[in-house]
């Protein structure tokens, strides 16, 4: 019997390997594709950067979580350093260790698709059996647990305002409601891909390789005929004294949208419409803290239960809508992110249990003034994402810093600070008001974060627009396609995974069936 997992930083000399299909990404494109397509009989071969960790691994402590399973440490930034990145890498990608949150693509974003991209999902392309499958495989529901005091202060902050605000469906069974999803679940309740549909391929014969980096895919007339990848190191960087090679009749990027536009860069593949690695979107995402009198605790229980959809899609189509959320509060995510320093800081940290913290994303992609950011390659051909952030932005952080502001102290806080490095705690709402009009809105003074990367190799109905078509099928090369959510052609202005599982799955079905007919 083949041997179902490799860990390529363990090869001692050159190899080769040849599948029917080969997937470059094991996250939630990845992992879709690769149990639709091993149910359907093809011999798939699954390919992660990352390490192939387990529930045994994860000892719910950021020390260890943070270089082990994210991109760059948890440290990854864009070029001018001015957005943080959370970005998964191991096996499972961002679903291993992202907070559950499980949204259908709102319909008005649907809509902006078919409009400016040719892209109809209606009638015979209607996502929404693709979602219920999603769902059902995936355990996907709302949470019943009433929510922690963290995400509780926003429902309560929402209802005070008579804004809107809903619980979250959460992919997840049996939860025991820890609040350390961001480290990887320790009981395996929460239903990512490394514990649902990459277990369900390798048991149908597909192979995984972990640790292992793909360089370049090779390609010919319009097709491609081969790629070549290395291990990496423990550092998780692209070593040079082994060469793997890899051939398959079908060739999947589903290596995330900073991941994806790389390697097709690096592949020098074609690119007529001149959109590849651009048009990257991520949500970008600024914070307010909150002090309480009582204890909130907000480490403890389910990192997203409630969110507020009240600013999203705001009447005036010329103000960028956000999403308000809340984040886990674990002490060194939070400390990376508090501003002020020395004993302004230490005090901080000290009240850290009375904390709440508010997130406001942007929805980005929707306007002549938010386009979003380049995937570039550097020097060593690994991956850097430029986002510039426009003035049509900066306003649009504003408006969400005083939204939050307002909401945290309609539930209740005796004092509210935006994480800004001029900002300071404000004590009532109209001297915060007062002050966040104020604020010089720029990088590096303004903490702006994200856990949500999308496009740079949209998919578009004409091949002028896009990368892919509406299949994920790349325009020139016919063997090629594009599973994860750099196809989507805006920002989404919902959590992605779900989206990317209906597509994806979607995507598979058309991909078997062309695959069949070509047999």
């Amino acid at each position: 019997m083949q041997k179902s997992h490799h860990d390529a930083s363990q090869f001692t000399q050159d190899q080769q390997f040849e599948a029917d299909i080969v997937i470059i990404g094991s996250g939630a494109g990845g992992g879709i594709a690769a149990e639709q397509l091993s149910q359907a009989g093809f011999k798939v071969l699954l390919l992660e950067e990352g390490a192939y960790y387990t529930r045994d691994d994860f000892v719910m402590q950021e020390r260890w979580a943070y270089p082990n399973l994210y991109q760059e440490g948890a440290a990854r930034k864009t070029r001018d350093q001015a957005i943080g990145i959370l970005q998964g890498r191991t096996v499972g990608g961002s679903t291993t260790v992202n907070w559950t949150t499980s949204i259908r693509t709102p319909q008005p974003t649907l809509d902006y698709w078919q409009h400016e991209f040719g892209l109809n999902f209606s009638g015979d392309n209607d996502l929404t059996p693709y979602f219920a499958q999603a769902e059902q495989r995936l355990n996907i529901h709302p949470w019943q647990v009433p929510p922690n005091a963290n995400n509780a202060k926003l429902q309560q902050g929402c209802e005070a305002l008579g804004w809107h605000s809903t619980v979250i469906n959460r992919n997840v069974n049996g939860c025991a409601n820890l609040g350390y999803c961001g480290m990887g679940c320790p009981i395996n309740a929460k239903q990512s891909m490394l514990v649902s549909t990459i277990p369900a391929a390798m048991a149908l014969g597909a192979r995984l390789i972990s640790r292992i980096s793909v360089r370049q895919l090779h390609w010919q007339g319009d097709s491609i005929t081969g790629l070549d990848a290395v291990p990496v190191d423990q550092h998780f960087q692209p070593r040079s004294d082994i060469r793997i090679r890899i051939t398959a009749k079908h060739y999947i990027v589903a290596a995330g949208a900073i991941g994806s536009p790389a390697l097709l860069l690096r592949s020098k593949v074609p690119n007529p419409s001149g959109r590849l690695g651009k048009h990257t979107y991520l949500h970008p995402t600024v914070i307010c803290g909150a002090l309480f009198d009582e204890a909130i605790n907000g480490h403890s229980g389910a990192p997203q239960s409630i969110y507020s959809d009240q600013f999203v899609w705001p009447a005036d189509r010329q103000q960028p809508g956000f999403k308000l959320e809340v984040p886990p509060l674990h002490p060194v995510l939070m400390a990376t992110k508090l501003t002020g320093t020395g004993e302004q800081h230490a005090a901080l940290m000290q009240q850290f249990n009375q904390l709440q913290v508010t997130i406001a994303l942007l929805r980005d992609g929707f306007h002549p003034h938010s386009q979003g950011g380049t995937v570039q390659l550097d020097d060593a051909q690994q991956p850097v994402l430029d986002y510039p952030i426009t003035d049509y932005l900066w306003q649009g952080m504003r408006q969400a810093l005083l939204a939050m502001a307002e909401l945290q102290f309609a539930a209740g806080a005796k004092q509210v600070l935006p994480i800004h490095h001029d900002a300071k705690l404000y004590n009532s709402w109209p001297e915060a008001k007062v002050a966040i009009l104020q604020l010089s809105m720029q990088a590096l003074k303004q903490t702006v974060v994200s856990a949500h990367v999308m496009g740079g190799c949209n998919m578009s109905a004409s091949a002028t627009k896009g990368v892919v078509d509406q299949n994920g099928r790349h325009h020139q090369l016919q063997n090629l396609s594009v599973f994860d959510g750099s196809i989507l052609p805006t920002s989404l202005g919902a959590n992605p995974q779900l989206t990317i599982y209906a597509l994806v799955w979607r995507n598979c079905q058309q991909l078997i069936s062309s695959l069949a007919q070509k047999a």
